[in-house]
């Protein structure tokens, strides 16, 4: 082989090895977008429309759902004014309500989580504003991380008018200023019920921080939380109850 043959072969072939890695690397963006911006966070405005917490309210209900609902559920656990925040699944049928059954995307749930809150604390505009910040990539369709599915759709489920109108308002406005690099595709459906998840998926972050896959795609939005949201986070979380083994 001539020389200028062999230098043109080592061309070749590093244009090839630039084609196959830039594939890779698409690829790579594509499938783990969502969790690349979740471990970062992004910076949002509050939103313009909140509600305003009544004297005698001493809790309120928000249903949120953004993919696996281990790490909604760790980070709402670690906010200020949350008085529990519980895993479980909304918008599909009580009988379905089960993990295995809703993993096949047919059954209409969305792994969600239930949250009370004290909105004398904290209010519903700054729960939907931690959501979208810091909880899950809200631009995703049907995909967080490397889960994908109806299930992990992004969705709220308000509780009441009220909130149903404040969070089309915040989606609305985080659109307008073009926060995020795609449209929002949260999606708001109201009266859908919540049914808790089975025991052994409550409080998992926090009892398996080391988990691989808690480890990569979690405990950055708690990192991000105290990052972002260090007025309203709580380093000690707020814990579900739950029946002890009898094993």
């Amino acid at each position: 082989m001539s020389l200028n043959s062999k230098s043109f072969w080592k061309a070749d072939r590093w244009f090839y090895w630039l084609t196959a890695t830039a594939a890779v690397l698409g690829i790579f963006m594509a499938v783990n977008g969502s969790r690349l911006i979740a471990e970062e966070g992004v910076s949002i405005p509050s939103p313009a429309l909140d509600e305003r917490a009544a004297p005698e309210t001493r809790s309120e209900t928000a249903v949120l759902a953004g993919g696996c609902f281990w790490g909604v559920q760790g980070v709402f656990q670690h906010v200020k004014g949350v008085q529990s925040a519980t895993s479980g699944y909304t918008g599909g049928k009580q009988q379905d309500a089960h993990y295995n059954v809703v993993g096949t995307g047919a059954t209409g749930h969305a792994e969600s989580v239930q949250i009370k809150f004290d909105p004398k604390t904290i209010s519903y505009g700054k729960l939907l504003q931690i959501y979208f910040s810091v909880a899950h990539d809200p631009t995703s369709v049907n995909r967080q991380g490397p889960d994908s599915g109806t299930q992990y759709r992004s969705t709220i489920f308000p509780q009441t008018a009220e909130q149903a109108k404040i969070a089309e308002a915040y989606i609305a406005q985080l659109d307008g200023v073009h926060v995020f690099p795609a449209a929002i595709a949260t999606t708001v459906e109201p009266g859908r019920t919540f049914y808790p998840a089975e025991d052994y998926h409550q409080n998992f972050l926090t009892l398996n921080p080391a988990y691989p896959y808690i480890a990569i795609n979690d405990m950055p939005k708690i990192a991000n939380l105290s990052k972002h949201f260090p007025e309203n986070y709580r380093a000690d979380p707020v814990l579900v109850a739950v029946a002890k083994s009898t094993n």
